[in-house]
């Protein structure tokens, strides 16, 4: 231990800070505590015992009962601390039994500069066109990536974002994951397209609206799921949408259900028979396209084909926000008039089919480099046994998905992780928890850190190289 006058270095990420007493390193996740360097947040325990509130555990605490933690109690990589570089095993290796069977979980707050997230945005509004440049705070952070059905999507962060460009570049674009992935609010703007608030399980706010409903479905699918409710109340519905616009009258569901035909001509190019592309270029107006009067979609009427004076119309878009009714007069010019009563519940419907609209972020790391030689001797078989399905990866105790191939590649939903669960270190890169979870015996074949086994009640007992107490928390609900 260091004179407790001194500043003393901190080898818990790559930035190795000289910290002095009484103070912390670059991050704020370590400090100098008379001489020796702690964790200024506690290791996080999830217990599906514990209901409601949350109890700080002393480490190390001579006069520690073992009694406070339940015996399900599950050591997340929360607070747990880093073993950087991983020469030496990860900060807790903590056996347990599970339906009576050996096993180890090892835990660590892993350091990536290759990670990202994955923003899935619901909304049929124009964000931006496919491959814009994403920006923060003037500096790019990512970019808008193919849109999903009722949703547009993002990829932000990288390496190349964090390390490959100027300094503000990676420094914003850390605090912008950083921020996302503790659940607060971020404020983006997209290249040649809108203003964007993100935050996870929040609805996105557009352009300094706040969006309500994501698409019931795009217009032909609308058309398949709702053309019965309409039959017999009007004689033509068109259902506006950016994607698909679809007309009930030439639809295949239109077809069986018995619909005459009205002589409607829609500007766009036509696909299939009631299923329209492109009849208008993406925006913030009806179905996400930039209509704001959707009669602009209309060519003249054809009589030979159907129209008549008093033929009645309906357009809605997708979500049921924007609807209009209209008459065709003498002229066969569509005249607006209310919504008749009878209508009104066939519009009620599709905003009822439609999900709010939310907010989705998803962590993406790739867990390679040295921190593997923290959980194994032999890293390559980690590997091999996580994407074996042998060992279970969680982050903060939250399932992931790993993506097949080489290297662990996983994804995690931020929502499912307890509150503050990220970190950060000034290289800069993102600190996220792992926790790996396999049987004894394959984590010693594997050649794992037998030595640094321990028991729950032991690492409590004994506490780590760095954390100073735990927080006991009941497992995250949404």
């Amino acid at each position: 231990m260091s004179d407790a006058s001194e500043k003393i270095r901190c080898d818990a990420c790559p930035v190795m800070c000289y910290i002095a007493p009484g103070q912390t390193g670059a991050c704020d996740r370590y400090a100098n505590e008379a001489g020796r360097i702690v964790r200024t947040d506690p290791v996080v325990l999830l217990s599906h015992a514990l209901t409601g509130g949350q109890r700080i555990v002393p480490f190390a605490a001579a006069d520690w009962d073992g009694e406070t933690v339940p015996p399900d109690t599950f050591v997340t990589g929360i607070g747990s601390g880093t073993t950087y570089p991983d020469y030496k095993p990860a900060p807790f290796i903590v056996s347990s039994q599970v339906a009576g069977a050996d096993m180890v979980t090892v835990v660590t707050e892993a350091i990536f500069s290759y990670c990202g997230v994955k923003v899935k945005i619901d909304t049929d509004r124009f964000l931006g066109p496919e491959g814009a440049v994403v920006r923060v705070q003037g500096e790019p952070v990512g970019h808008v990536t193919t849109a999903e059905y009722g949703s547009q999507m993002l990829s932000l962060g990288g390496v190349h974002h964090l390390t490959g460009g100027s300094k503000p570049e990676g420094r914003i674009t850390c605090a912008a994951m950083l921020a996302l992935c503790n659940g607060e609010a971020v404020e983006m703007e997209i290249e040649g397209g809108a203003r964007v608030v993100v935050q996870a399980g929040q609805a996105p706010i557009v352009d300094g609206r706040s969006e309500r409903r994501m698409r019931v479905g795009c217009g032909s699918a609308t058309i398949g799921m709702f053309a019965a409710q309409w039959r017999g109340l009007v004689d033509e519905v068109v259902v506006v949408d950016d994607h698909i616009t679809g007309v009930v009258s030439e639809h295949q569901a239109g077809k069986v259900l018995g619909w005459e035909p009205t002589g409607i001509r829609i500007k766009g190019h036509r696909s299939t028979p009631g299923r329209y592309f492109r009849v208008s270029e993406p925006g913030l107006g009806w179905g996400g396209t930039r209509l704001t009067d959707p009669l602009e979609i209309l060519g003249d009427w054809q009589e030979k084909k159907g129209a008549r004076p008093g033929l009645t119309l309906l357009m809605v878009s997708t979500t049921g926000e924007d609807h209009a009714y209209y008459v065709l007069d003498e002229a066969l010019k569509p005249v607006q008039q209310p919504l008749p009563e009878a209508l009104r519940d066939t519009v009620a419907l599709i905003d009822e089919n439609c999900e709010p609209s939310l907010c989705t972020v998803l962590f993406v790391g790739g867990a390679g480099g040295s921190l593997r030689a923290g959980v194994a001797k032999n890293p390559v078989r980690l590997t091999r046994s996580v994407q074996g399905g042998v060992t279970r990866l969680t982050s903060g105790g939250a399932e992931c998905y790993v993506w097949p191939g080489g290297g662990i590649t996983f994804m995690v939903d931020v929502l499912d992780l307890p509150k503050g669960a990220f970190g950060y270190v000034p290289t800069p890169a993102l600190v996220a928890p792992l926790e790996f979870t396999l049987p004894r015996a394959e984590y010693l074949a594997m050649g794992g850190h037998e030595a640094a086994i321990r028991s729950l009640e032991r690492s409590v007992a004994e506490g780590g190289e760095y954390p100073t107490a735990a927080r006991l928390e009941s497992w995250p609900v949404r």
